[in-house]
């Protein structure tokens, strides 16, 4: 194999810091992928183990310090928040996937194997990203209000028992959707026009490749630079258990399960002064009404050579 490069820097930065998220890379199958991945990234990257609150600052501190290459090492979630840092700064972005489902890498063809995912990041090819925002907050895959926010509360609590396995994943959407009972009242403002909504989800997809994987319209929205926008009905939690037998299967249907709504800019206005919003896996609590656009060219994203140029499931060609 040949001696690895650095990623490509601009002129003023250079080198390549590795930032993983001490919380994913704790079992020895991980910290081994990532120290083969270090191997292959060479002496300019420099490994830098951060709690998961503290990501975002450490990402923030090498933009500071002139690094060229920031490296997410973990999940989405930590992707959002090291890419959330990146923004308008000059530095690109790698990624070593160490997530769960890892839909923002599968998404950009980026291996999932740490190794070679650090090949991609050592070959350097950049290409531009649009990312979706909701109240500044920056997101890769997907924000929502409602059943989602309940089902990741849920889902640390079965992690902590059972492991970050994605049957222990699946199982905490089907005990959530048991016990959810109250639906959202909602006003969805585009363009000017409000519609009324009472939904226990409204769910903004911005990952063609998500939906794809589970069967669900709404892709070409996202590859023409948009929000697919997904409104579920109220039909009690015996109609949310239906629901998500549906999807496991993929067969969703539109109309009936929900409604899709294609926009590159919405307003959720809320009967509450405070809303618990999922952005990428992770939670905040944000003051309504809630404010959703898209943020073109938010940095440039390291990829294979194949997927520089070409229109990816998470939206326009570069």
């Amino acid at each position: 194999m040949s001696d690895p490069i650095a990623a490509r820097p601009t002129p003023d930065r250079a080198g390549i810091r590795v930032i993983c998220n001490d919380h994913s890379g704790r079992n020895s199958r991980e910290a081994e992928a990532i120290d083969r991945a270090m191997k292959v990234l060479g002496p300019e990257a420099e490994l830098r183990h951060v709690k998961g609150r503290d990501i975002a600052g450490a990402a923030q501190a090498a933009v500071g310090e002139g690094v060229g290459t920031v490296v997410a090492a973990g999940g989405d979630g930590t992707i959002m928040a090291v890419a959330s840092a990146l923004r308008g700064s000059g530095c690109a972005l790698g990624i070593l996937p160490l997530g769960t489902f890892n839909f923002f890498a599968r998404g950009y063809g980026i291996p999932e194997d740490p190794e070679s995912a650090a090949r991609v990041i050592a070959a350097g090819h950049r290409r531009k990203v649009d990312l979706g925002a909701v109240n500044g907050q920056l997101f890769l895959n997907n924000a929502s209000i409602g059943v989602y926010p309940a089902i990741l509360k849920e889902r640390e609590t079965v992690y902590r028992r059972w492991g970050r396995r994605r049957i222990a994943a699946h199982w905490s959407v089907l005990k959530t959707f048991w016990r959810f009972r109250r639906p959202l009242k909602v006003e969805i403002e585009i363009e000017g026009q409000r519609r009324r909504f009472r939904t226990p989800l409204v769910f903004a997809a911005r990952s063609a490749f998500q939906l794809e994987h589970f069967g669900l319209q709404g892709a070409d929205c996202i590859r023409d630079g948009k929000f697919s926008v997904f409104v579920a009905p109220n039909e009690g939690r015996m109609g949310l258990l239906s629901d998500a037998l549906r999807l496991a299967v993929r067969q969703m249907r539109l109309g009936e399960d929900f409604e899709l709504i294609c926009t590159d800019r919405l307003t959720i206005h809320l009967r509450r002064a405070q809303q618990l919003v999922a952005c990428d896996g992770e939670k905040f609590t944000m003051r309504g009404p809630l404010e959703f656009e898209m943020i073109r060219d938010a940095f440039e994203v390291i990829v294979p050579e194949e997927a520089k140029d070409k229109v990816q499931p998470g939206g326009r060609a570069a």
